[in-house]
């Protein structure tokens, strides 16, 4: 998902909205909406996810704390080390859905004028 994002973000930034049609705006103004609804499910998705293993790895650290187990232990460093990756993810979904949508508001000035 991060690659095709970032491809269709790329493709945005190189088009010329000032030279497209009416029709040729419409038709991109309707295919960001659709994506922008692909792509906020996705974060959605991923904003459950982060939170549930947020939720265990704190789990997981206070279990540490007070029963002082070695095993619980682990189970904090391998819970902390899968929530780095989940949240630089949904990091970069959330700041590429804000980049849609600063597109969206582009072809309507764009179309306003």
């Amino acid at each position: 998902m991060r690659r095709r994002l970032k491809s269709y973000l790329e493709y945005l930034e190189g088009i010329d909205y000032e030279r497209l049609s009416a029709e040729e705006l419409s038709k991109l103004k309707e295919d960001l909406l659709i994506q922008t609804g692909f792509f906020q499910h996705e974060r959605l998705i991923h904003l459950i996810v982060t939170v549930f293993f947020a939720l265990f790895t704190i789990t997981a650290i206070v279990l540490t704390v007070f029963t002082g187990e070695m095993t619980a232990a682990v189970l904090s460093g391998a819970f902390f080390v899968l929530l780095v990756p989940y949240i630089a993810h949904y990091y970069f979904l959330e700041n590429g859905v804000q980049k849609l949508y600063s597109y969206y508001d582009k072809i309507l000035k764009v179309e306003t004028k």
